[in-house]
């Protein structure tokens, strides 16, 4: 394995994109505010401005989270900030803004989303705007993917920040536009040791895949997202260390 990831995630609770609700749009600024507030981890995402920074922001178009629409990578930074997030008051924040918000009080947990496009190696400069971002950060942060290959980034170019996979049943209603051999392949989480991964963030409801299970009795650490009440949570922690969760306070 490669470096462990920090003890600070697994207190037990990380918000999905922030800790947000009513008012606090998801990956929002205000949404990382309440999260330290409370004292829970962030998870956050990460998406390429049209001019190369990293933009926290979950979706690769803008149409669900804002008034405008259209590719987010087609925005400059500049542009993505001056762009209200639906439901509040905020413009789309850099990584950097995050960093500086949060400052060390709660780790920070980073996804980066698939730029590929089909889990393949078009990746890099996305990857290299977040190592960029995270210099001289001195908090608890990870980094992870669905995308093996933007996980191989941060080996390579990055070998002292905590890796890890995002992983999933890799089933074909929610993962259409995989093919079945790269469903199956990411299905059994080859890459986990290659990579030098210490965490795994799995869909929640099947934490019972026999892999995962092997992960967890060679030391991996198993997140899983996303925990949407007390009773699932219930449920998931008794293979899970920490739970990516929303929609209800810990």
């Amino acid at each position: 394995m490669g470096p462990a990831l920090p003890p600070a995630f697994l207190k037990g609770h990380i918000a999905h994109r922030g800790l947000h609700g009513p008012g606090v749009p998801e990956n929002s600024l205000a949404a990382y505010a309440a999260a330290v507030e409370i004292g829970v981890g962030i998870e956050l995402d990460i998406q390429p401005s049209a001019d190369g920074a990293a933009m926290t922001f979950h979706d690769d178009v803008l149409d669900r989270l804002t008034g405008e629409a259209g590719p987010v990578a087609e925005r400059d930074a500049k542009a993505l900030a001056g762009i209200a997030l639906t439901g509040g008051t905020g413009g789309i924040p850099r990584l950097g803004e995050a960093l500086d918000l949060v400052a060390g009080r709660v780790p920070l947990l980073i996804e980066v989303k698939d730029q590929d496009g089909a889990m393949g190696p078009n990746v890099g400069p996305l990857e290299d705007a977040v190592i960029a971002a995270l210099d001289g950060y001195a908090g608890d942060v990870a980094v992870m993917s669905f995308n093996p290959h933007s996980v191989a980034c941060f080996r390579d170019r990055a070998p002292h920040l905590p890796r890890g996979l995002v992983t999933a049943r890799f089933d074909a209603k929610h993962w259409p536009g995989l093919p079945e051999a790269t469903r199956a392949r990411l299905r059994g989480i080859p890459d986990f040791e290659p990579l030098g991964c210490s965490f795994i963030s799995h869909q929640g409801n099947a934490l019972d895949m026999a892999r995962v299970l092997e992960l967890k009795a060679a030391g991996a650490a198993i997140l899983c997202w996303t925990i949407r009440t007390r009773e699932q949570e219930r449920i998931v922690r008794q293979i899970a260390d920490a739970v990516t969760f929303e929609s209800y306070l810990p």
